[in-house]
């Protein structure tokens, strides 16, 4: 079960700069395409061997000059809520404001581990302005420079001091884990009760803490996995239902404890922008995709001609990753659920895929020589030898080139789409690096 840490305070205390910093280290591997707006305010923070997911809060509002404080105050409460640990920031050149005296107050009341944060401590003068936070509560301020790096080591430390170790879930190993997910009101329960249906009782239910997700064992009809839900287990707390930021807390554990990730969309709604930070949240976290357009029994037109039209509209908007499965259902009426099952089970299987060395050369040495990478400066890139690197999360292949670092993005791409044609690898994201032979 990962950890959660949630960055909390007002604006312009330096959220974005600690988040930064704290999941700079693997920024860099991650790859930075366009489009990916939302992308500052979700990573992973890795410390002396133990990783945590870090979420911050202040990318979630709109304008935020002069943002609302109710807005900072819900936020707050739904960090709270979600996440394992919270840092609450303050700004130690400042001193303590009214806003941070309100926020102080809803944390001593949750009764959440809190780690209370001086940032800006740039040079030694400013340590004197720790004292005033005393007054919050919250016990000692850390006091870090989240520019400069300074004192971040120390808070790392007492981050990882205080988060729960990782506990084991029970579930039995090599059983795949799907996850339901997608924004409010979309029928991700009616989906997970139209799967286990009224025979309940066949289902077990492995229930974690309040903050975890719980996995019912579906094994029927020659199916067996887990399900993750994450639907419904805390207090439904109604100023919450539609902020984005609400939905992409929620979806967070889900996504990474599952395998596969069925996101659901709403059919009279079409893709709206919160359906693409969980897709993205999926995509980060290398998941395994079927989207799932629920409520088609709701849709007036339901031809061949309205379909091609909405499936396009969903790859269009989730490109360069275009290869998954769509799947037109309803919840309410049980159409095509079945479907949805099989096709999770299939995509399962494809994350899995093995490709022979001796096959993965015979056929894409030929279309790289009737293709190669463009030359650049003069040089021409030859890529002798391709090979699957075992046991990895994700199917990853490996090019071997004389000048790997002339070889660009789009032909990275022409290269993961040449292996999916020959190969079915539907719904399974890929790794493609192309190195030094």
């Amino acid at each position: 079960m990962g950890n959660l840490v949630a960055i909390v305070g007002r604006p312009n205390v330096g959220k974005s700069t600690l988040f930064n910093r704290l999941t700079k280290s693997r920024q860099a591997i991650v790859s930075d395409e366009a489009g990916t707006t939302r992308d500052r305010q979700y990573g992973k923070c890795e410390w002396c061997g133990r990783e945590f997911s870090v979420v911050d809060t202040g990318g979630w509002v709109v304008n935020s000059d002069d943002i609302f404080e109710e807005e900072i105050r819900k936020q707050v409460v739904i960090a709270t809520e979600e996440a394992d640990l919270v840092l609450f920031l303050v700004d130690i050149k400042n001193g303590v404001t009214d806003l941070d005296a309100d926020v102080a107050q809803i944390l001593r009341k949750a009764k959440l581990p809190t780690l209370l944060v001086a940032n800006k401590a740039d040079d030694g003068k400013d340590l004197y302005g720790q004292y005033d936070f005393y007054r919050l509560g919250l016990g000692d301020p850390w006091c870090v420079s989240a520019a400069t790096g300074s004192g971040t080591g120390d808070l790392l430390d007492k981050v990882l001091e205080v988060l729960p170790e990782k506990q084991d879930d029970g579930l039995e190993e090599g059983i795949p884990r799907f996850a339901v997910v997608g924004r409010p009101n979309v029928g991700k329960s009616s989906l997970i009760n139209a799967f286990i249906g009224e025979d309940r009782h066949i289902v077990t239910d492995i229930a974690g803490t309040t903050r975890d997700s719980i996995y019912t064992r579906y094994d029927k009809f020659g199916f067996d996995f887990y399900l993750v839900d994450t639907a419904g287990i805390r207090r439904k707390n109604k100023v919450t239902e539609d902020l984005e930021f609400y939905s992409v807390m929620r979806s967070i554990r889900a996504i990474e404890n599952s395998d596969v990730c069925i996101l659901m969309i709403d059919a009279t709604r079409g893709i709206e922008a919160q359906d693409m930070n969980i897709f993205q949240l999926i995509q980060k976290n290398n998941k395994s995709l079927v989207v799932v357009v629920n409520k088609w029994d709701l849709v007036e037109e339901k031809s061949q001609a309205a379909i091609t039209t909405f499936e396009t509209a969903i790859r269009e908007r989730m490109a360069p990753f275009r290869d998954f499965p769509i799947i037109f259902a309803s919840a309410l009426t049980k159409q095509r659920i079945f479907r949805v099952l099989e096709t999770a089970k299939q995509v399962y299987l494809n994350r899995k895929l093995r490709i022979g060395t001796t096959k993965l050369n015979e056929v894409m040495l030929p279309i790289i020589e009737a293709t190669p990478p463009p030359s650049i400066k003069g040089k021409y890139i030859k890529i002798k030898y391709v090979s699957q690197v075992p046991d990895t999360q994700i199917p990853t292949f490996i090019f071997y080139a004389n000048l790997p670092q002339y070889v660009k993005e789009p032909y990275r791409r022409f290269l993961e789409n040449k292996i999916r044609e020959n190969w079915t690898l539907t719904g399974s994201p890929i790794n493609v690096f192309i190195r030094q032979k």
